[in-house]
């Protein structure tokens, strides 16, 4: 049997170092096994992982080895395709299941650790897209997995100096008219989505999805955003599309986390429902951006703990930005709305995310973002009640009885009220 170095780890070993950012490395290796059977795998100690087709782990390394295999697709979904792998499948036939030129090249294994001096097996052109900078698609089997369409968008993020290749383009046209990405399984979507956005330029992964069509299909919350306008005195660029762009780009320049990124795609989705009558204001876009939230996450199963953050960025994004104009009570009041005083470290990432979107903005890269200091001096100055010595001090009445909860409730909040009030006096040390 054969083995061969395949897909991204070729891919990033042939391009330029200065090409490839430190956030998109390739960092697994993936290996492909020509003229071996799962038996023969088993035998030689690789442990077998493989739910859909013969994927096995290396004994020592534990990476991926994969028998070489085509595939065909039977029916729509993921599980609507049949895999073939067996002793006569070549390399070639492996290669030309792939996505994209570039990731269709391959190395022989013990050339692997010096791939750049390695002989090339490239069928498909790879070398040649990768020194012109085009993701181009390897053959017509594209079509036969929609999830393409996103992996492709996806790459777009990782490498936005890489145009797209005019066939491919019309080919996800073509899919998306024929319905493809709507047998889409939550699962994938979330999966390409999320790596989608923690690229270097996530909004290059919508400007593809929205130009091929599959944006509306698969995020028409997010797709009507465009050409919806906003007052040019808070948003110069004025159009609320450009303007989510903007922000996610942000949100990668600040290196922030996925449940940031998610917030911030999400945060301003009720923009795209204000009545046209009321344009280019956007009263109570917060609680129509966070019911709308709720379709978006139940529809594509996003985690809990980026479906929470992104209900409060969602919620309250309004109220943090007008943070400098709330007195000690209104401030307690948004922290609680918050629930910052339980999780601190998810406010600091609400926080993060309403930077993003006030940064966001044309002329605003470089602009500072006091509200977030200034909410985590009051966050502070909050946590340091003694909530326990408050709750001692009026739980007995002098006839013994014990004070309701909602009285012992209103005496906490008061008491951080004061506490708020006297660190946010003027001259008091930050």
């Amino acid at each position: 049997m054969d083995i061969y170095l395949v897909g991204g780890a070729v891919r990033d070993a042939l391009m330029a170092p200065a090409s490839v950012s430190s956030a998109s490395a390739h960092v697994d290796r993936d290996w492909v096994v020509v003229g071996a059977t799962p038996q023969a795998m088993q035998d030689l100690g690789y442990l077998p992982v493989g739910r859909d087709f013969p994927v096995f782990l290396h004994p020592e390394t534990k990476e991926e080895y994969a028998l070489a295999r085509t595939e065909r697709k039977t029916a729509p979904g993921y599980h609507g395709f049949a895999f073939h792998a067996a002793p006569g499948v070549t390399l070639e036939e492996d290669l030309a299941r792939r996505d994209l030129t570039i990731n269709a090249m391959a190395i022989a294994a013990e050339a692997a650790e010096h791939p750049t001096r390695a002989t090339l097996i490239d069928p498909f052109g790879g070398q040649r897209d990768l020194q012109a900078r085009v993701l181009r698609h390897v053959t017509g089997a594209f079509a036969e997995d929609p999830v393409r369409i996103l992996r492709l968008a996806r790459f777009a993020a990782r490498f936005p100096e890489f145009s797209i290749a005019a066939e491919t383009e019309t080919l996800m046209r073509d899919m998306v008219a024929a319905g493809e990405v709507d047998h889409l399984v939550p699962e994938r979507v979330w999966q390409e989505l999320s790596r989608g956005l923690m690229e270097q330029r996530p909004s290059r992964m919508f400007d593809v999805l929205r130009a091929c069509g599959a944006l509306q299909r698969l995020l028409p919350e997010v797709d009507r955003l465009w050409g919806v306008p906003q007052r040019a005195e808070y948003h110069p660029e004025v159009d609320t599309g450009v303007h989510l762009m903007m922000v996610l780009d942000m949100s990668a320049r600040l290196q922030t986390s996925l449940p940031v990124r998610f917030a911030c795609l999400c945060h301003d989705l009720g923009k795209g429902t204000t009545p046209a009558d009321l344009l280019p204001r956007h009263i109570g876009h917060e609680q129509r951006s966070a019911n709308l939230l709720k379709g978006v996450c139940d529809r594509w199963r996003v985690p809990r703990e980026s479906r929470e953050l992104a209900d409060v960025v969602a919620r309250e994004h309004g109220n943090i930005h007008r943070s400098a104009t709330l007195g000690p009570a209104g401030l307690v009041r948004l922290l609680e709305r918050c629930d910052a005083l339980r999780r601190p470290e998810r406010f600091e990432e609400v926080l993060l995310a309403c930077e993003c979107d006030a940064r966001g903005r044309l002329g605003h890269g470089d602009s500072a973002y006091p509200q977030r200091p200034h909410l985590l001096q009051a966050l502070a100055a909050a946590r340091s009640v003694n909530t326990q010595a408050v709750v001692d001090g009026i739980a007995i009445h002098p006839d013994g009885s014990p004070q309701a909860g909602p009285k012992i409730a209103q005496a906490i909040h008061a008491t951080r009220v004061e506490a708020v009030k006297q660190a946010m006096a003027p001259g008091t040390p930050s």
